[in-house]
């Protein structure tokens, strides 16, 4: 190593010499500016930072490098282990020139890309929020982490997906401790993407192996969203996990033997439920609340025939339709094809009222009931009304 004195001194080029040296021998693997190096602090002279980097001889950092991480040199002393980036591994004096910063960041992001490939986890705390996601900071790097990504307990649980209530959701984990894994990496751009879904994952595979299809489970419903409800129910104790709560969806289709144009009209957040467990696939843990009743439609050949004229009670207008209910549990639907518009309809029907039905299909399979309105649907056949033309085709032809 060269020998140090005092001042900044243009010396013979160590650097250079290690190189010819090196190339000499057939050992040509000395760092390459952007690269991080390990050393030692030699002294500090001014305002330049000497560092012994042993076979590559003598590092320094100086000028606007020393000034951006004064605060950093401060703390130093002769012998401290000290990592740097290179800057310029030949300068102008003689020495390799290097970045303190620079080294800092670097060294941060290769930490991150460790922790990415051990699949360890770990802490954050979430600073801040957009309408995507939550934002952390980990080993000086802001993270973030998606809506996508959250655990089921944490996934906000919005009517329509809309975008402003899920931000106010989201607020209120700014200040929580979130236990995440490190899902992508890339310092290129800037870019650092954490899970918290993927940090409990192995736990909840545990915990899931616990349960299988046709187990019944107590939960409270959790969410009320267009397409299902949301079950949360309590898991299964397995020594070693920390998972405290489970989540399943219940489809709409899976709410009610009946139909049901949307789940808020079955359930409401809150309320206890018994749900049976009718897929477990991956994570996801599908629900069904119709499969703890008696299928009402079983019996319906001995109740119901086509061509039969019944009373029904009408229980919705909707674009397409009328549901109407026909017995305690079965609901069929007079289509709007029956009036020929919506006015129509409504001038026809009013909800709650009782109106004569007759039935056009009834399917027990495929738990579905078609109804024309009246004692005779409004609605004439097409076949009928051909035979009806053709009569009076053949009077007229017969008069002429």
């Amino acid at each position: 190593m060269q020998t140090i004195t005092t001042g900044i001194q243009t010396q013979p080029s160590h650097a250079k010499f290690l190189m010819e040296e090196a190339l000499k021998t057939g050992f040509a693997k000395f760092p390459k500016a952007g690269e991080v190096i390990s050393g030692t602090v030699a002294q500090k002279e001014g305002a330049v930072l000497y560092v012994d980097l042993g076979q590559f001889g003598t590092g320094m950092v100086y000028g606007r490098e020393f000034q951006e991480a004064s605060e950093i040199i401060k703390q130093m002393k002769a012998g401290d282990p000290v990592s740097a980036k290179v800057v310029e591994f030949d300068n102008e004096r003689g020495f390799v020139e290097l970045s303190l910063k620079d080294a800092g960041y670097t060294l941060a992001w290769d930490e991150l890309i460790r922790k990415r490939a051990s699949g360890e986890t770990v802490d954050v705390v979430i600073k801040e929020v957009n309408k995507g996601g939550l934002m952390a900071e980990l080993d000086g790097v802001m993270a973030f982490m998606p809506v996508s990504q959250l655990a089921t307990k944490h996934y906000p649980r919005v009517e329509g997906g809309d975008k402003q209530k899920i931000l106010q959701e989201l607020m209120k984990f700014v200040g929580q401790v979130f236990k995440v894994r490190v899902i992508d990496v890339n310092q290129q751009e800037d870019k650092l993407i954490v899970s918290e879904r993927e940090a409990q994952d192995n736990d909840l595979k545990k915990v899931l192996l616990q349960y299988k299809v046709g187990d019944v489970v107590e939960g409270a419903v959790s969410g009320v969203v267009n397409f299902g409800v949301f079950v949360r129910f309590m898991p299964q104790k397995v020594e070693g996990v920390e998972i405290s709560e489970l989540e399943g969806l219940v489809h709409i289709s899976e709410l009610d033997w009946q139909l049901i144009e949307h789940p808020a009209d079955m359930c409401k957040v809150g309320d206890k439920v018994q749900a049976k467990i009718i897929s477990l696939d991956g994570d996801k843990i599908s629900l069904s609340l119709k499969a703890l009743k008696k299928d009402p439609w079983d019996e319906v050949d001995q109740k119901f025939k086509k061509g039969d004229v019944i009373r029904g009670t009408v229980a919705k207008l909707n674009p397409f339709g009328a549901f109407v209910k026909v017995d305690a549990d079965i609901k069929g639907l007079c289509h709007i094809s029956e009036f020929g518009s919506d006015a129509e309809m409504k001038k026809h029907l009013d909800i709650g009222k009782t109106y004569d039905f007759n039935i056009q299909t009834v399917s027990k399979q495929e738990h579905k009931m078609a109804l024309g309105f009246g004692a005779v649907s409004l609605k004439p056949a097409k076949d009928a009304q051909k035979t009806k033309e053709g009569k009076e085709e053949k009077a007229d032809t017969e008069a002429k």
